[in-house]
């Protein structure tokens, strides 16, 4: 299959023409085919320069950038999976943990079901507004970001926070990106601290209800216990009525003892009073000792009279225990029920405890947050390399396009639209610049429709 050839001839230019200062380029081009690899080379290789100075002004254009980006450290947190946990307990901190997370009505559905794990809950509490806003309040974030409404430093958080969870191992991984590395690696741990605080808040198992509920009643059992202790302590004391059965049992041994020893002495009087007169030394020592038994005998028993007891008196009479008795039991027995509900409601508050931890799912941390030494972004040597491949591209898209202009006939409508178009905005400019002299690269309107002409 032969080609033809065609050779660029050099013609002498007529009289009062200007010679062109442009060459035909010397490439082959076959005249029944498509042009080739060698055509392209050609035609690449006639505009080197064009290409050379492209890629060296994309090189330090690209260079320049990449140097002014500031630089971005991320620090990492990756927690454990958390461990299984009851149903109900699960069931509900998943439903709030998706209301907090803006989850509609299906992923709330599907969560008291059991539709969802753990590890997805964190994830969704991490993301939620509740831990957004406590952060922003907590490390100023608005006043970082620059940020006038609320919205807005929410949204610049979210961007700079990554969230996932892995589907194999169910290790949870949280990531954040500052300019600041310490501050990089204080809001990923604070990230843990918000979301086992809020873990433990939002919890509505039914182990915390009830830990609440024995709460409130330990606080009302306590406060009920105190005032029958102050009632029973006041009774005990006006009434010297420490411990009534024990003390109606120890005055009734000591009225029958005291009985004894009177009878006794009766006794011994009334032989004594028939041998000797009643002026005898031993008959009225021994009616004194019968005076005073008798006396004794009386306080123990009480007065028949109904008097109130004497303020003298150590101890109420053995006739006024059965009266302080009723009360007495009532007081003593209404403290006892009181202790006896704490004791119960104590226990059954400490035991609502431990299973409230045991049902709250606990965030073990695997990897705690540190301070990032080497930056995460930009990546300035791929910046470097990208711009200037852009840049050769780019030059190499307008060779083939001012080849392709120039191939098209100067007749060609489409030609003529384009330069009129071309020469239209191009005087614009120019009397747009007459301020200032000059036109965009130096070149005259005239000077750019000339060489369009001559393309």
């Amino acid at each position: 299959m032969s080609a033809s050839v065609r050779i660029p001839v050099h013609e002498k230019p007529a009289e009062g023409q200007e010679s062109s200062s442009r060459e035909a380029p010397m490439f082959w081009e076959p005249a029944d085919a498509e042009p080739g690899v060698l055509f392209h080379l050609q035609l690449l290789w006639q505009h080197r320069r064009v290409l050379w100075r492209a890629s060296i002004c994309a090189l330090l254009a690209s260079t320049l950038v990449a140097f002014l980006i500031p630089a971005r450290y991320e620090s990492v947190t990756r927690l454990m999976p958390p461990e299984g946990q009851s149903g109900s307990g699960a069931g509900m901190l998943a439903a709030m943990a998706g209301r907090a997370s803006g989850i509609g009505l299906s992923g709330i559905a599907s969560d008291l079901l059991g539709g969802s794990n753990s590890g997805a809950l964190f994830v969704g509490i991490l993301g939620s507004q509740t831990v957004a806003d406590r952060l922003i309040q907590q490390f100023n974030l608005r006043q970082v970001y620059w940020a006038s409404k609320m919205e807005d430093a929410r949204e610049r958080l979210a961007r700079h926070t990554s969230l996932s969870e892995d589907r194999k191992s169910g290790i949870i991984t949280i990531g954040f990106t500052d300019h600041d590395p310490q501050r990089a690696a204080a809001i990923a741990h604070a990230y843990v601290t918000e979301l086992d605080r809020l873990v433990a808040e939002v919890s509505t198992s039914s182990a915390r209800r009830e830990r609440i509920f024995l709460e409130g009643r330990l606080h009302a059992v306590k406060a009920d216990l105190d005032a029958a202790a102050g009632k029973f302590s006041d009774f005990a004391s006006k009434n010297s009525a420490i411990d009534i059965p024990a003390q109606g049992k120890a005055m009734v041994e000591a009225a029958a003892t005291l009985q004894g020893h009177l009878i006794a002495a009766e006794s011994e009087l009334s032989g004594l009073q028939q041998i000797y007169t009643a002026n005898n030394v031993r008959v009225r020592s021994l009616q004194a000792r019968v005076n005073e038994l008798r006396q004794q005998l009386d306080k123990l028993g009480g007065d028949l009279s109904g008097d109130a007891q004497s303020e003298d008196a150590l101890y109420p009479s053995i006739r006024k225990l059965p009266i302080l008795g009723v009360t007495y039991a009532d007081l003593y027995r209404q403290t006892k029920i009181e202790e006896t509900v704490y004791e119960l409601l104590t226990q059954q508050y400490e035991l609502a405890k431990v299973q409230e931890a045991k049902e709250i799912p606990a965030v073990k941390v695997l990897d705690a947050a540190v301070v990032p030494t080497k930056k995460s972004f930009p990546p300035r040597l791929l910046i470097v390399f990208l711009g200037a491949a852009l840049g050769t591209a780019m030059a190499v898209a307008w060779v083939y396009g001012e080849t392709s202009w120039q191939k098209v006939d100067a007749a060609d409508p489409r030609k003529v639209f384009a330069a009129e178009v071309f020469t239209t905005v191009m005087a614009r400019l120019h009397r747009f610049s007459r301020r200032t002299g000059s036109v965009p690269g130096g070149k005259s309107v005239w000077s750019w429709r000339h060489r369009n002409e001559g393309l």
